[in-house]
């Protein structure tokens, strides 16, 4: 009996370990502003129950494939045509759960001061990837620089540009290395989440940018087998909790605004 009396014990005391220590949630964050709205959330997520570890990635790829692979439960760092443009590409299924921010997409020049003072010739540098590429041609296309042979098309690239009057030259890189070649192009169009990073501010040193009316929701994503687990949904309602929306409006100051 008092053998049975203390394997009982032990078992209930494990059952409050496991408990107290809740549902392990492993979710991939590009720095900023992803990982640090994920990390806000981590103590009312510790008191759902679910222990959300964040890993933050540099680059948009291996977030996506982590996930598909299993080695991770989600991600929170891109936008539906990115995710479109890549499950076709890569032959996964990853699925949209939770639309959480629009980061205005922007145009920036350490040599020039308005759009107007690109010279005949400039060169641009835009992303590489072709929801990125897609995005920054519209925005160029709306500021009446260019026009594209499909006016909506979300994944041109500049060989889908009809008329290009000042004759600019596009230079296409990796995403995160924009910012780094600003002061070697004319005009870099630069993701939100990397001009942060760049210590740049949007709503100031944008020379064009993005209105809030932006399509290009951030999207919390996961995988169908486990798109509606109860960690999950969890952390979809974390991510649009009244304190998200006040620590969005207070920290980014427009350069990242809620989508809920």
């Amino acid at each position: 009996m008092k053998k049975i009396f203390v394997l009982g014990a032990l078992a209930a005391a494990l059952s409050i370990g496991l408990a107290q220590a809740g549902e392990k949630l492993v979710v991939a964050a590009t720095p900023v502003p992803h990982a640090e709205i994920l990390e806000l959330i981590k103590p009312q997520l510790a008191k759902d129950g679910v222990d959300l570890e964040v890993k933050v990635f540099t680059d948009y790829v291996q977030p996506n494939l982590q996930v598909d692979q299993k080695n991770l439960d989600a991600n929170y760092f891109q936008t539906k045509p990115y995710l479109d443009n890549f499950n076709s590409g890569k032959g996964t299924h990853l699925v949209i759960v939770q639309g959480v921010h629009v980061e205005p997409f922007g145009g920036y020049s350490s040599k020039y001061k308005k759009l107007s003072d690109l010279p005949d010739g400039a060169t641009i540098a835009i992303p590489n990837e072709g929801s990125n590429s897609g995005r920054a041609l519209l925005l160029l296309q709306k500021a009446g620089l260019l026009t594209l042979k499909d006016s909506s098309n979300a994944l041109s690239t500049p060989k889908d540009i009809a008329s290009n009057p000042k004759h600019f030259k596009f230079k296409e890189l990796e995403a995160a290395l924009l910012p780094r070649v600003l002061d070697q192009v004319d005009l870099a169009l630069i993701n939100t989440n990397y001009a942060l990073e760049a210590k740049l501010d949007p709503s100031k040193d944008a020379l064009v940018l993005e209105d809030k009316s932006s399509p290009y929701v951030n999207y919390l994503v996961a995988r169908p087998d486990n798109q509606n687990s109860e960690a999950i949904k969890k952390l979809a309602l974390a991510l649009t909790s009244p304190q998200v929306k006040a620590f969005i409006e207070e920290k980014y100051h427009g350069a990242v605004v809620p989508a809920f």
